[in-house]
């Protein structure tokens, strides 16, 4: 079964499950393939194709090229191929984990899959939370650990892994096979006597040519395309690069705010686009409706998500789909390749940006809900210290999260995001750049910065990472004081919880600064599943 969203080829001859010609082949897919139109023209003679869509291209690659057909795609995607011949099914996810899948075994010797965690407990599967994982997110701050979910028996695909099996033939969980081989790539690019080589022009160029690449072909669509934008450096460099490649369009721009001077990035959104000469849409999110949409939202992501950033964000796609915009690109991932976070640069092992302190609280828990998180260490492919924690962000911690909260609630709202700076061409050569290309005199994501120089003012370009910009820490503490209160309450009953500490830990906080809400929201996502 499949409920297609549709982008490129709107007529209903590329709905799916889409069956090869001859029948052997059912597909079901999740994404976009990008580099469909090069890929085929490159299969045309071998194939006949029926529709325009992208789908009838994945297939064909797979059923041409194999396994190996997965290096050749730009995109994202999850998806299943079942092959009626051999009764064997190929499942594969994307490069960094954009498009989600979900599977479990049950004891009657099914493989359930699903792109949704809700599907899969509506299958049959019961909703049991999985300790192991709560734990982990609770004392080490983790939402993503190799194929676990929050939820007892369910298991995620994880990015760059595929599936392959034959059906009435599984005894227990499949086993994962990695396809992506991005360390291996990196360090292909860094042997490289050309790149080390290079001088900051030359870099920057390349660059360039790789970004505006990689935006032209996420324009690709049969419904309207749109940008998130933010006041910060990432997003008004895809802005500029939007209004180069096609400056006399009307591509609309779309911003949240919360009315709140200390936060909201308006008067720069705002300018931006007077200046590019593109339209606006402000979404404005109220302290009043937090409540209801954390319900709402919580229900799309399955599981823990980042706070009120996240309820904004989601508004924001919902404004995009009623205004008929169905594709949205935004900036992720340019701290993560580029070296913009602020502990990148100094010795901390934080994976949140600009906190002081821990961000954690564990010392609420009991002991034994302690002991059950998982003894996690990252891996280090690299000499370089400042590599790895590049690695770490991308493959493990920031990006996995950042892109399983932005997907849920784009789709949410039947919409599509598209992250231009995460293809993987432009991912592996920025992050083999030389260390001087991305910190230069104290300044993380300097080759970013020169090179957006010729886009942008000053002001803009040299202004330093600042975190997303919602009042959660004033909302949570003040106006929702009372909500907040009545779900930690509840939570004083919960067994992971020591009673006293907890009541304790929440008397202190009141009386504290209220710097830190990221653990307040750890504990609200509790009572809210």
């Amino acid at each position: 079964g499949h409920n297609r969203l549709s982008i490129i080829d709107l007529s209903e001859s590329a709905n799916q499950p889409f069956f090869s010609s001859d029948k052997r082949f059912c597909i079901v897919f999740n994404g976009e393939i990008y580099n469909y139109l090069e890929l085929k023209e490159e299969l045309s003679p071998s194939y006949e194709f029926r529709t325009e869509a992208d789908t009838e291209v994945l297939l064909a690659a797979y059923m041409h090229w194999g396994i190996q057909s997965l290096d050749r795609m730009v995109g994202m995607f999850a998806f299943a191929i079942y092959d009626r011949y051999t009764q064997e099914i190929f499942m594969a996810r994307d490069r960094f984990g954009v498009k989600p899948c979900y599977y479990t075994h049950t004891s009657e010797g099914q493989l359930i899959f699903a792109s949704e965690i809700k599907s899969l407990h509506a299958a049959g599967i019961p909703r049991v939370r999985n300790e192991v994982m709560w734990s982990n997110y609770l004392v080490k701050g983790v939402y993503q650990y190799e194929n676990q979910t929050f939820w007892k028996d369910i298991f995620q695909l994880e990015a760059g892994h595929f599936i392959k099996f034959k059906v009435g033939t599984i005894q227990g969980l499949p086993k994962q096979t990695r396809w992506y081989d991005f360390v291996g790539n990196v360090k292909a690019i860094l042997s490289d006597l050309k790149i080390s080589g290079r001088s900051e022009e030359a870099h920057l160029t390349h660059y360039k040519s790789l970004v505006k690449n990689s935006i032209a072909l996420r324009f690709r669509s049969d419904v309207p395309v749109g940008f998130n934008l933010s006041g910060g450096l990432d997003s008004s460099f895809l802005l500029s690069l939007v209004d180069e490649l096609k400056p006399d369009s009307a591509i609309e721009g779309f911003t949240f705010y919360c009315d709140d001077d200390r936060y909201d990035e308006l008067p720069w959104v705002e300018g931006l686009m007077e200046e590019k000469k593109k339209p606006l849409s402000k979404v404005l999110l109220r302290v009043e409706d937090v409540r209801e949409l954390s319900e709402s939202v919580m229900c799309f992501q399955d599981e823990p998500y980042g706070g009120v950033p996240t309820l904004a964000y989601s508004q924001v796609f919902e404004r995009a789909r009623s205004k008929g915009t169905i594709v949205l690109l935004d900036g992720q991932g340019m701290d993560e390749v580029w070296a913009g976070y602020d502990y990148y640069h100094n010795e901390s092992d934080y994976v949140i940006q600009g906190v002081k302190n821990s961000p954690l609280n564990p010392a609420v828990l009991t002991d034994h809900f302690i002991s059950m998180a998982s003894d996690i260490e990252y891996p280090c492919p690299f000499e370089d210290e400042l590599l790895n924690k590049q690695y770490r962000d991308l493959f493990y911690t920031k990006i996995p999260r950042a892109l399983r909260f932005n997907d849920r609630i784009s789709m949410m709202h039947s919409t599509e995001l598209r992250e231009p700076f995460l293809d993987h061409r432009l991912v592996e050569y920025t992050f083999a750049l030389p260390k001087w290309m991305k910190v230069q005199n104290g300044s993380a994501k300097y080759g970013l910065r020169k090179l957006a120089k010729s886009y942008m003012k000053d002001d803009l370009v040299l202004a330093p990472k600042r975190a997303l910009q919602t009042p959660q820490r004033e909302w949570l503490t003040e106006n929702l004081l009372e909500w907040v209160d009545e779900k930690i309450v509840r939570l004083g009953s919960h067994d992971w919880f020591d009673q006293d500490k907890l009541t304790a830990a929440w008397k202190d906080f009141k009386k504290s600064d209220k710097e830190n809400t990221f653990f307040l929201w750890q504990w609200l996502s509790i009572d809210s599943n």
